[in-house]
């Protein structure tokens, strides 16, 4: 098969040289057209709508070679690439066998259900680097249970969590990329309507029974049998396109905070491996999760675009259908890159719970204010304890002292255990027990 030129992938580093890369190549498409048509021819012999040999004869041919540059540039002239494909295949097989090529399909038969073969070749890796991803997290989560850091909210330090109670939480999302994904993949349809969505063809050619022929396409080539031909009922494309923006954008969340917890003036994590700078040789940049967080600021867009072709008019549209090949591919591609990076980077994390007990001591004690206000209001009273705690705050931040020497200051408090008051590491609610429950899901 002689591949067209679809580029060194020199812009794309997050999906290069992935499986995905691989899956979703000119040369991968080209090879889903092929298995596309042989299947029908195979299906309808099967059924006694094509004479014995037909399909071995197809199938044969359809393992030649092909050229995918010239399939590209004829493919102008009938807006797909099924057309000049059809005419190259039917040469191949032969004057005995070459009519049963494509004999009743239409181009967005052997398209459609290319684009599931494509889809369906490329979610299996990337549900196993979502599988390589959560055991990583899940085993990050056990391991820190119990390591205390500071949890965030609108970027400041808020009241103790744990780390462990974060990894499982990422760990959460991963779960539910995958349980999304590995629906959409076993619901994946074969696509057999004939030019408007009536089989009528295939019944002229000799297929009496459709929906048995449908059901036999579909099993040739290990897809679902739709109840419909869907050449306008967008469902499985809209599906796609759901698990596959939120799979990036799952993975995204991940990469994002640990894009925050790496920042130098933090550290509390950083990647296994990090990538150089051409100007600052100091630097080991956090190149897998900058690569996953890109990929997801651009799924939104590009599920928007498939999302809009499900308004497709009359039986077979003209632009729906033709505007969902590049976004769908470049989509895969993007989750499939970031799925490795992921499973990478999940792997090589670096957690510094010293770094993270220090980092809990920045506000010099006020992160368990929550805490100390719920328990001084049952000594003080509750304008009381909220009118101590106010001043000793602003005090702690102009006298740079710890907010534990100034409680013990206050007779009221003589007998209070405020060491134990004001660890943070005392202070993180039921995240333990959160993690556990969490890793519980298998």
């Amino acid at each position: 098969m002689t591949a067209a030129q679809p580029g060194s992938g020199l812009l794309a580093p997050g999906w290069t040289d992935s499986p995905a890369a691989r899956s979703t190549g000119d040369d991968a498409y080209l090879r889903a057209l092929l298995d596309a048509e042989a299947a029908l021819t195979r299906a309808q012999e099967a059924l006694g709508a094509a004479p014995e040999g037909a399909g071995a004869a197809v199938t044969a041919a359809a393992r030649g070679d092909f050229d995918a540059r010239s399939l590209a540039e004829r493919a102008r002239g009938g807006g797909n690439p099924v057309i000049p494909l059809v005419a190259d295949l039917t040469e191949a097989t032969g004057a005995e066998y070459g009519p049963y090529v494509h004999r009743g399909a239409t181009s967005q038969d052997i398209m459609d259900t290319a684009t599931m073969l494509v889809a369906a070749r490329t979610l299996e890796p990337v549900l196993a680097d979502l599988d390589r991803t959560q055991g990583a997290l899940a085993r990050l989560a056990a391991a820190h249970r119990d390591t205390a850091m500071p949890g965030r909210t609108l970027t400041q330090h808020a009241v103790p969590t744990t780390f462990g109670l974060k990894a499982a939480g990422w760990r959460s999302l991963v779960l539910d990329a995958r349980d999304r994904i590995t629906a959409v993949r076993d619901s994946l349809p074969a696509q057999l309507g004939g030019a408007a969505g009536t089989v009528a063809a295939f019944t002229a050619y000799g297929a009496r029974d459709t929906p048995a022929l449908t059901a036999a396409y579909a099993r040739e080539l290990d897809l679902v049998a739709p109840v419909l031909p869907w050449h306008t009922l967008r469902t499985p494309v809209a599906d796609l396109a759901a698990c596959l923006a939120f799979t990036a954008g799952a993975l995204g969340k991940i990469a994002t905070d640990v894009l925050v917890l790496a920042r130098t003036e933090i550290a509390e994590v950083g990647e296994g491996g990090g990538g150089g700078s051409s100007a600052m040789p100091h630097k080991a940049n956090p190149v897998r999760s900058t690569l996953i967080a890109a990929a997801a600021r651009r799924a939104p867009q590009l599920a928007a675009t498939l999302y809009g072709s499900l308004v497709a008019e009359d039986e077979r549209p003209a632009g729906a259908w033709h505007a969902e090949w590049e976004p769908l591919r470049d989509l895969l591609r993007l989750v499939g890159g970031a799925a490795r990076d992921a499973a990478e980077l999940a792997a090589g994390l670096r957690v510094d719970p010293e770094r993270m007990r220090s980092d809990l001591a920045l506000t010099h004690g006020l992160i368990v204010s929550e805490r100390l206000s719920a328990e001084l209001s049952g000594l003080l009273g509750r304008a009381r304890a909220r009118a101590l705690l106010t001043e000793l705050a602003r005090r702690s931040y102009a006298e740079n002292r710890p907010l534990v020497e100034l409680l013990a200051q206050e007779t009221d408090l003589a007998d209070v255990d405020l060491d134990e008051l004001t660890d943070p590491a005392r202070y993180t609610g039921s995240a333990g027990a959160l993690t556990d429950r969490a890793l519980e899901r298998r």
